[in-house]
């Protein structure tokens, strides 16, 4: 079965007629995320994300939205150890949801919570966090859930708003990166936009103002900043695999 979203497998709408008596334990592994190489970000996340991830914007037309950049080829995610568990002090919110995530209706004005129901730590053993209690109202841990993931999405229209603002100003342009890895092979990475920093600073002082104003300023220069963490990740992933050969 095709994934829904990259990594669920079926996201079915949470209801108490379909999973009163249902569990969910969580065991803060990342399994699911392993053939992910790169996850959107959202605004809120730029100042934690850029200290080690590089953050880029990908999508066509005026339809861009900011990731991250997890491996450096198709299926490759750097972050994820062999046990599962997440090599990197910060965890994007997009793997930190799941196994919940809002479906959207087609006017984009409702938003339905929802659960994969091929998760694994889905149960009907009582085993971790219950979705409902005995009389079918939702438990203090679904409702931490809601609560989640509805400030998520709430984030997720922020950040729309952001990468519009970018296209519609002209500041972003089609980049490329290219590396060496161990052994020799040549590595290169395309098919995503960076903020061009000129045309940043030469925007209208009026322009400039009022995205610092909303904050908007400084995620450009955090993503700015970001783009130098694609060597490190060439070394984590040539390091890792060096490891692997030697096994």
């Amino acid at each position: 079965m095709a994934k829904q979203l990259m990594i669920y497998e079926r996201a079915v709408p949470v209801s108490v007629e379909a999973h009163k008596g249902w569990s969910v334990k969580t065991d803060n592994t990342f399994g699911f995320a392993r053939g992910v190489n790169s996850v959107p970000v959202l605004a809120a996340e730029f100042a934690p994300a850029a200290m080690e991830y590089t953050i880029i914007f990908a999508g066509d037309g005026d339809v861009v939205f900011p990731s991250v950049i997890l491996g450096m080829k198709e299926g490759q995610n750097a972050h994820v150890k062999d046990d599962g568990t997440w090599d990197g002090r910060y965890v994007p919110a997009f793997f930190r949801r799941y196994p919940f995530v809002f479906a959207a209706s087609e006017d984009q004005q409702t938003f339905t919570l929802c659960i994969d129901e091929e998760y694994e730590g889905l149960n009907k053993k009582d085993k971790g966090e219950r979705l409902f209690d005995g009389d079918g109202k939702r438990t203090q841990y679904l409702e931490n859930v809601l609560a989640f993931s509805t400030e998520y999405q709430a984030q997720f229209t922020r950040t729309q708003a952001f990468a519009k603002r970018l296209h519609d100003l002209d500041l972003l342009e089609p980049a490329q990166a290219q590396f060496s890895m161990a052994g020799g092979e040549r590595m290169q990475l395309s098919g995503f936009k960076t903020i061009n920093r000129e045309k940043l600073r030469n925007l209208p002082a009026e322009k400039l103002a009022e995205m610092a104003k909303t904050d908007e300023l400084e995620l450009c220069y955090l993503h700015l900043q970001s783009l130098n963490n694609l060597t490190p990740m060439t070394q984590r992933i040539a390091a890792r695999t060096k490891t692997s050969d030697a096994a």
